[in-house]
């Protein structure tokens, strides 16, 4: 019995100091600030080659090139891409027509935790 009762004791304090240590996410938003370094940043990665396009990407370029909206709701009529995407939201649209661009981009936001 007193080894069943270590054991619980033992795995309640596990739980308890694991709840302790976690962080709660932060929830942030993007800024204007994290766009516009991301669109700076999207050019030079791409002259570097370190950006390396995935399907998505090259769909999202396709979309962009024939000016139609895709069903994620992304909009890429304005200046910039408005998507509930984190990492293509506030996007350069001109930069939403090239798929490495997309790639470029998506890499620096989710750099920026995003």
């Amino acid at each position: 019995m007193a080894l069943q009762y270590r054991l619980m004791v033992t795995l309640a304090l596990t739980l308890l100091v694991s709840l302790a240590a976690t962080r709660t996410a932060d929830g942030e938003v993007p800024t204007v600030a994290d766009f516009a370094a991301c669109n700076d940043e999207a050019p030079e990665a791409i002259k570097a080659g370190t950006a390396s396009p995935i399907m998505g990407d090259h769909a999202r370029a396709d979309s962009a090139r024939a000016g139609s909206i895709t069903m994620n709701s992304i909009d890429f009529t304005g200046r910039v891409i408005e998507s509930s995407d984190p990492q293509i939201h506030g996007m350069k649209a001109a930069g939403a027509k090239d798929a490495t661009y997309q790639a470029a981009y998506r890499s620096c936001m989710r750099r920026k935790g995003f």
